[in-house]
């Protein structure tokens, strides 16, 4: 029998507009109609978070107003054990996405408010509140426009003396008013913006960011002979326990003082060489280099002296610790050395006792 087609799957792929890829994703988009969540490709894309805190982010989005995100909330619900869950959490609010705030009811309690915001960048730039109108544009000053002459009455006549001589004379000029520029307005100095965090901070530096200087070689206080020899047996010997660190013998007497202050410390050589060899990297191409490392970044403390043993001995002072009480009216536990009742419940006796003395 032939195997069964999908016949759904092969119209949607002949619809995809363009020509497939031959390699990577091909999407069948489908419009949503209801139940459906709106997520930004700054989170569903985010380089720093894990897959766990992409998809616990998005879980938080899709719940309404109100619902409980706590840990043991969102485990039950979601396969992911707390431990996964606690931590995808804190990547969440190490990027901003999520905040933990403590706020004080009316009552006097405290409560935890847990915020999830969709866009934290979008909280680093100021915003303008809704249905607030526009800025108006400052209105560019206008020409003022130049004066025209009062014409000349033409039904009054102008006296003329005959026996006076006329002597032309010329127009008075004109006075014409040109445009003349705004005085610049003064500069105001404005005050350089704070530095805001930034949003994603690189776990892992950059390749080409300095590198800190390697630690060196643990020193024994006095290489001895009994710790030369002791050391140099011990390197001489690992590659039987483990036969990918077979050393050179410039490589064991370059490591014989780091085992020599293992030695020195009081570590057993058992212990020393499962602190060396356990769980090598595969391939090991340079274990010499390998146990330098481990010889420096895992060595153990110096044992205590006679006088630090001794503060231990010392008797430790002992802590009074209020017991608990079950009130007697309310059965609410709460902490006082007498039985009784509790706080609410005192408060309450006192104003009934002020109310019937007032009726009184």
């Amino acid at each position: 029998m032939d195997t069964q087609q999908n016949t759904a799957l092969t119209r949607a792929l002949a619809e995809v507009p363009g020509p497939l890829p031959t390699s990577g994703v091909i999407h069948i988009t489908l419009p949503h109609t209801d139940r459906f969540t709106v997520v930004g490709n700054h989170l569903a894309q985010h380089p720093d978070l894990s897959c766990t805190a992409v998809g616990i982010a998005v879980r938080i989005q899709s719940l309404p107003q109100g619902a409980k995100v706590g840990i043991k909330a969102l485990a039950a619900h979601c396969r992911e054990g707390e431990k996964r869950i606690a931590a995808a959490l804190r990547e969440l609010e190490a990027h901003g996405y999520l905040r933990r705030v403590r706020d004080r009811l009316p009552s006097g309690r405290i409560i935890t408010r847990t915020v999830f915001c969709n866009r934290p960048t979008a909280l680093l730039h100021p915003r303008r509140p809704a249905g607030a109108p526009p800025q108006p544009a400052k209105p560019e000053p206008t020409p003022e426009p130049a004066p025209v002459p009062a014409p000349m009455q033409e039904h009054a006549p102008v006296p003329v003396q005959e026996h006076a001589p006329v002597t032309a004379q010329e127009p008075a000029p004109v006075p014409v008013c040109l445009p003349t520029a705004a005085p610049p307005a003064p500069e105001v100095p404005v005050a350089p913006s704070a530095p805001s965090a930034p949003l994603f901070v690189p776990r892992v530096p950059p390749p080409t960011a300095p590198k800190a200087p390697r630690r060196p070689l643990p020193q024994p206080s006095e290489l001895t002979p009994e710790l030369d020899r002791a050391a140099t047996a011990f390197l001489s010997d690992l590659h039987r326990h483990a036969p990918q660190f077979f050393l050179s013998e410039d490589d064991v007497r370059r490591l014989v003082p780091g085992v020599a202050a293992w030695l020195e410390r009081a570590a057993r050589p058992d212990a020393i060489r499962r602190a060396l060899t356990d769980d090598p990297p595969q391939p090991l191409n340079h274990p010499a280099k390998l146990l330098a490392h481990r010889l420096t970044e895992l060595l153990p403390p110096a044992p205590p002296g006679v006088d630090d043993l001794a503060v231990l001995d010392r008797p430790r002072p002992r802590f009074t610790v209020t017991p608990f009480q079950t009130c007697d009216d309310c059965d609410r536990a709460f902490r006082s050395p007498d039985p009784g009742h509790c706080r609410d419940c005192r408060e309450d006796r006192a104003r009934r006792t002020a109310y019937a003395r007032a009726a009184a």
